[in-house]
């Protein structure tokens, strides 16, 4: 693909209720049809040389969803994780898992620290999943590792440690799928110059060409950070 490709993409997975719900089905359904599609961006990234892919999978406003649906979500999520880790392992695909854990059931914990421990030697995509993660819960908790450290006086690079990315560049492009245009609390520090892509199509739909598309869209723009292009 003779494309200029962003060095990291993030992505908030939205429209798995909708699709189970046009054809009459839980929205539980929508969110295991919703897993191929991560697959399939997962895949085509690590093909394409993507060195970073960051999904939204469970923010902390999601908490608010019926608790049938929440726990559905990391049985799901659990579940996943342990049958395909091998799998993404033989990929070479580094797994982290960005936002809080205090609240996250204790053996999805403990799997995701194992996962992370044992994918850590591997570097052909770094794929960050966001789990229980707010963008202003991300600077809330950035700001007091700050001050537990002693920090008084921070600059934008030495604050941009504290956060949950703070290995990985900015997002270079932000995918929403299912016709939202909004970024809803997530990255809101590291966004700041992200370039951004909506589509119609929900997240069970989307797949390698939507992927394929959004990434032609991203290739014929031109970043210009605040500055101006030379002309």
């Amino acid at each position: 693909m003779d494309l200029k490709l962003p060095s990291h993409v993030a992505i908030i997975m939205d429209g798995n209720g909708r699709w189970a719900r046009a054809r009459n089905l839980p929205r539980v359904a929508g969110h295991y049809e919703g897993v191929k599609s991560a697959e399939s961006v997962v895949r085509l990234s690590r093909e394409l040389g993507i060195k970073y892919l960051t999904l939204f999978a469970f923010s902390t406003e999601n908490w608010k969803r019926p608790r049938e649906e929440i726990n559905a979500l990391f049985e799901l999520l659990e579940g996943y994780l342990k049958e395909k880790k091998e799998e993404l392992y033989e990929l070479e695909v580094r797994l982290r898992f960005i936002g809080r854990r205090d609240r996250l059931p204790q053996s999805l914990v403990k799997l995701m620290e194992t996962i992370e421990a044992e994918s850590d030697k591997f570097n052909r995509l770094v794929l960050n999943l966001a789990v229980d993660y707010g963008g202003r819960d991300d600077i809330v908790r950035a700001v007091n590792k700050a001050l537990t450290e002693g920090k008084k006086k921070l600059k934008e690079e030495d604050f941009s440690a504290y956060l949950d990315l703070a290995s990985c560049p900015d997002p270079d492009l932000l995918i929403r799928t299912a016709g939202e245009r909004r970024i809803s609390n997530f990255l809101l520090w590291n966004l700041a110059y992200t370039e951004l892509y909506f589509t119609e199509t929900l997240w069970p739909d989307f797949r390698e060409e939507e992927f394929t598309n959004a990434l032609r869209d991203y290739s014929s723009r031109e970043r210009k950070f605040g500055g101006i292009l030379n002309e």
